[in-house]
C-alpha cells in the first residue's frame, strides 16, 4: 500500500480555512485563488480517503474525520514553523531577560522555553518572575527586554508603558475550590442561602497588589460586607487557602490549578468584577532577532492556552 505523504501548503490551506471560518478569505490570506484553494481541499479529501466536510446549512462543517485530520494537521504546521525558525536562527546568539507574573509564568513558560531552546539554543534567558509594579518597575530602569503583566483599567499604576501590546482580555472571576458542595463552612451555606449576616472572607495577595483594591471597592461599591481572611506575597498559597474553602480568591480563568474554579457570583449575591488584560511590553519598538520571536512565541502559547 501507497504511503500517503501529505502537503504542508494543502494542510495550511485546510488549516487557515478553518480558523477563518471562510476558504475565500482563507485564500486572500495566503496570496493564492479560491479555486486553487479548493483544489487543494480535493486533493484532501482524495489523499484522506473519507469526506472532510459535510453540509451544515448554506456552509460547510467538519465531519468527525476532518477534526481529527485538523488536529494533526496543526501539530504538522507547528513542527514545520518550528524547524523554519530553528534554521533562520540557529546562529542567534545573546541574553534575553523576560519578566512576568508568577500564574502567567506557570501557565506559558514551560511550552515556550523548551521551543525556544530548541530554535536558539545560543541564546541564554532570565526570567524575572514577581509582582505587576516590580516588572514594571524593572522595565522602566531597562532591566527587562520582554514583559508580561496583568492590568486592569483604572487600576493603580496601570498606565501603559511605550511599546505594549493587548494579548488578551478576560473577564476576572471569583474563586473557591474545585468541589464547592463539599465546603461546610458557615459563611458558605449562609451564601448559598441568600443570607449574608457573615462578612465575606477574602483570600487575597497582601496590600501591594492592584487587583486587591479592584476586589474591595467593588464589594463596597456594592454594600457587601467583607473582611480579610488569608493574605499572602504567595498565588500558590492563595490557591491553596482557596481550595479548602478560607474564603473567596479572583483571577481569570487562565492557567488556574485543577484544585481552583470559577464560581458563579450570582448563586453567591456577589458583583462582577471588571475584566483583566494580559499586556506584553517590550523594551524596544523594533527589538532583537531573539527577543521578536520569544515574543512570538509568547503570543502562540496565549492563544493555546485560551483554547484548553
Amino acid at each position: 500500500m501507497t504511503q500517503v505523504m501529505f502537503d504542508l501548503d494543502v494542510m495550511r490551506s485546510f488549516s487557515t480555512g478553518v480558523s477563518l471560518g471562510s476558504f475565500a478569505r482563507a485564500a486572500d490570506r495566503l496570496g493564492r485563488s479560491t479555486s486553487a484553494v479548493s483544489a487543494q481541499l480535493k486533493k484532501l479529501e482524495q489523499q484522506a480517503g473519507t469526506p472532510l466536510f459535510r453540509k451544515a446549512g448554506r456552509g460547510l462543517e467538519l465531519t468527525d474525520a476532518g477534526h481529527t485530520l485538523l488536529a494533526y494537521a496543526h501539530r504538522l504546521l507547528d513542527i514545520n514553523d518550528e524547524a523554519a525558525a530553528a534554521m533562520r536562527g540557529a546562529d542567534l546568539q545573546g541574553w534575553i531577560r523576560i519578566g512576568m507574573q508568577e500564574n502567567v509564568g506557570e501557565s506559558l513558560l514551560p511550552a515556550v522555553l523548551g521551543r525556544f531552546s530548541r530554535a536558539h539554543p545560543k541564546v541564554r534567558i532570565e526570567a524575572c518572575m514577581a509582582r505587576s509594579a516590580e516588572l514594571r518597575g524593572r522595565m522602566q530602569l531597562g532591566q527587562l527586554d520582554l514583559m508580561l503583566v496583568w492590568e486592569i483599567k483604572g487600576a493603580p499604576g496601570a498606565a501603559a508603558l511605550p511599546n505594549g501590546e493587548r494579548l488578551v482580555r478576560l473577564p476576572l472571576h471569583w474563586l473557591g475550590p474545585a468541589d464547592p458542595d463539599s465546603l461546610d463552612a458557615p459563611w458558605w451555606s449562609q451564601r448559598r442561602a441568600g443570607q449574608a449576616a457573615e462578612p465575606l472572607p477574602l483570600v487575597l495577595l497582601d496590600a501591594s497588589c492592584p487587583l486587591r483594591e479592584t476586589v474591595t471597592t467593588t464589594l463596597d461599591r456594592a454594600g457587601v460586607a467583607w473582611r480579610h481572611a488569608f493574605t499572602s506575597t504567595s498565588l500558590s498559597a492563595l490557591w491553596a487557602a482557596s481550595s479548602v474553602g478560607l474564603g473567596l480568591s479572583a483571577l481569570t480563568a487562565f492557567g488556574l490549578p485543577p484544585h481552583v474554579r470559577p464560581l458563579d457570583r450570582e448563586l453567591l449575591g456577589l458583583p462582577a468584577l471588571p475584566p483583566m488584560t494580559l499586556a506584553m511590553y517590550r523594551a524596544q519598538a523594533e527589538p532583537e532577532p531573539a527577543v521578536a520571536r520569544l515574543a512570538e512565541l509568547m503570543r502562540e502559547a496565549v492563544r493555546e492556552g485560551l483554547k484548553d
